[in-house]
């Protein structure tokens, strides 16, 4: 997915030092030791060490970790609110630690908008005026302004609610408006930190799912904080996993669940309900034959039982799914003079997306269990999977 993006962020030996010395604790991190040690000999946290990575044009990333990983000092690097020690922070060519304050303040402007925890709403301005702050600090006229942030509030959820207060709002309502400010911004790059971790867990759920319907329509590059571990697998394109300043992982969900890199992984994701976060394609294997839509019932038949197969997806000649042809029902056609599919073509299957959780699938095998089919947008078939083999990953997933 987000491998085929190009990168919009690039991050290179991002090094913070809190304290008067760096130079003398990042001598000693070269040296091989850790933060507590540094701390020990030095009085400097090193709060940040040599943190790479990229983020892609329009992904979600997630960067997590428990209280003290340095996830909220990265995040504050990357718009330099906080000043990096060492490193390079690139995005669209623009190496931000290298910057004027002038070019600074610009690149700010043009590139990031930051969703706080704690909504950080005016309480003396409406919703309308609190999403509309980014544009008039910016000097936008004001009918363009409260027309930007009138669209980002609808696409956020709060149309009719222009002229309330925040505190006429609940806690996932006042979100939404921090939300919808800093859409109106139209900045290329959202940064949110711990966004939703202030909200009760039914509403930071129904946030979740919001924030990824938006992302699915806008398509915006988001970076997200959060020290939640189901947050991360629920929302995340890909995940950074910090512990102590230190990138420890960085991969999609499945990888992190599926392949740990070391023991710290493997306890932070004890207890995860694995059918939740890996997906059909997963457990997805490849079709071992299909039937054209222009074959007749015996080579139908003949394909099905030179792969000792019982039913047979049908297709067009690009792989667009057809339909399905059982055994009995070729037989049946062919006895009856038929020289056709269409005619014994049922659509009584189940089809899901690569991304369906695994835990959906369960349901959806009937009683005949046909094999379910996974497609693409396009509805072209990738795969298929039989129950056995969801129970099979959700078995390897649990060794692991």
């Amino acid at each position: 997915m987000s491998e085929n993006r190009s990168v919009k962020i690039k991050v290179r030996g991002l090094s913070k030092v809190f304290g008067d010395q760096p130079k003398k604790a990042l001598k000693l991190r070269d040296e091989g030791l850790k933060r507590p040690e540094i701390l020990d000999k030095t009085g400097q946290t090193l709060g940040l060490s040599n943190i790479d990575f990229d983020v892609h044009e329009g992904e979600l990333l997630v960067i997590m970790g428990l209280s003290g990983s340095g996830k909220s000092t990265l995040i504050r690097c990357l718009n330099r609110l906080i000043e990096p020690t060492e490193g390079e922070i690139i995005i669209d060519g623009e190496d931000i630690p290298q910057l004027s304050d002038k070019a600074l303040l610009e690149c700010r402007r043009r590139h990031f908008s930051m969703v706080f925890q704690n909504f950080a709403l005016f309480p003396h301005r409406t919703v309308q005026q609190n999403a509309e702050f980014g544009l008039e600090i910016r000097g936008i006229d004001a009918d363009t302004r409260a027309k930007t942030a009138r669209d980002a509030l609808t696409q956020v959820g709060l149309n009719g609610w222009e002229d309330a207060y925040p505190n006429q709002l609940s806690g996932g309502m006042q979100q939404r408006v921090g939300l919808a400010r800093a859409l109106a911004n139209d900045s290329t790059v959202l940064l949110m930190d711990e966004a939703f971790s202030a909200l009760d867990p039914l509403i930071r759920k129904d946030m979740q799912q919001e924030l990824l319907e938006l992302q699915h329509r806008m398509k915006k590059t988001t970076v997200f904080i959060t020290h939640d571990l189901d947050e991360a697998l629920n929302i995340g394109d890909r995940i950074v996993l910090l512990k102590d300043g230190e990138v420890v992982q960085i991969g999609t969900p499945e990888e992190i669940l599926t392949k740990p890199a070391d023991d710290y992984v493997e306890r932070f994701i004890e207890g995860v309900d694995m059918s939740r976060v890996l997906t059909a394609e997963s457990a997805m294997r490849p079709v071992r034959a299909t039937a054209r839509e222009d074959d007749g019932p015996r080579t139908a038949l003949r394909k099905m039982k030179e792969n000792a197969m019982d039913s047979i997806y049908v297709t067009s000649r690009d792989r667009k799914l057809k339909g399905l042809v059982e055994a009995d029902a070729a037989n049946s056609a062919i006895q009856s003079g038929q020289d056709r599919l269409d005619s014994v073509m049922t659509q009584d299957f189940r089809t899901v997306g690569p991304d369906e959780p695994l835990h959906n699938l369960f349901a959806l095998f009937n009683e005949k269990s046909f094999p379910i089919a996974v497609i693409d947008d396009e509805r072209r078939l990738l795969g298929v999977v039989v129950k056995g083999a969801v129970l099979d990953e959700l078995a390897q997933a649990g060794d692991h």
